[in-house]
């Protein structure tokens, strides 16, 4: 079956959904202890949010880039994320989407979060020609994902570390094996169907 162009893949359950994130140890750490985020973490920032496991090991270097050393499963709850994609617009100007350049921008300024299509990546980090959802997190939304959405959180650089050793040994099949299992969302195309034109 063909890969459409855009599709959130995640790992998901009945109630929740697995995102991912990459912080320095001092708040990494605190979090995936404590099982929230601390009182360090800044809830007036947009924080972006990457459902997709390979694409944050491309932005984090597997946990090798400096202020992201500790990466983090967090588990939120599917009503918060569908409320997240429910509020969204998109974080780049589309015609066709929006009526003008400048409507855009006001919609891009009431709303709590943002969506973002970026190229799925394969175990060697390269782009793959269909894109996977990343999504910012700001005022409301920030709020709500820190003291409302969140379920659990953990550390999973070992594992990022883990995966990395294999690819670069060239074992790709090991590597694949101990990938999160990331499928098609459930009703993905309908939560974000006020972003198509």
């Amino acid at each position: 079956m063909e890969e459409p162009q855009r599709r959130i893949r995640a790992a998901h359950s009945e109630s929740t959904i697995t995102v991912y994130q990459a912080y320095s140890p001092e708040i990494g750490l605190p979090a995936a202890r404590e099982g929230r985020f601390p009182a360090t973490w800044k809830r007036d920032r947009m924080t972006w949010i990457k459902p997709s496991f390979l694409w944050m090991m491309y932005r984090c270097g597997w946990g090798a880039k400096a202020g992201q050393e500790t990466v983090l499963a967090v588990e939120i709850s599917r009503d918060g994320f569908d409320w997240a994609l429910r509020h969204a617009c998109l974080s780049s100007y589309v015609r066709g989407v929006h009526p003008d350049r400048a409507a855009w921008q006001r919609q891009l300024k009431r709303a709590p979060t943002r969506v973002q299509w970026d190229p799925e990546r394969d175990l060697r980090l390269q782009p793959l020609p269909y894109r996977s959802l990343q999504l910012g997190l700001s005022g409301e939304a920030a709020h709500r994902y820190a003291d409302e959405w969140t379920v659990a959180i953990r550390d999973v650089t070992p594992l990022a570390h883990e995966i990395h050793a294999l690819v670069s040994s060239g074992d790709l099949d090991s590597a694949a094996r101990l990938l999160p299992q990331e499928d098609s969302y459930p009703h993905g195309d309908e939560l974000l169907a006020h972003l198509h034109g």
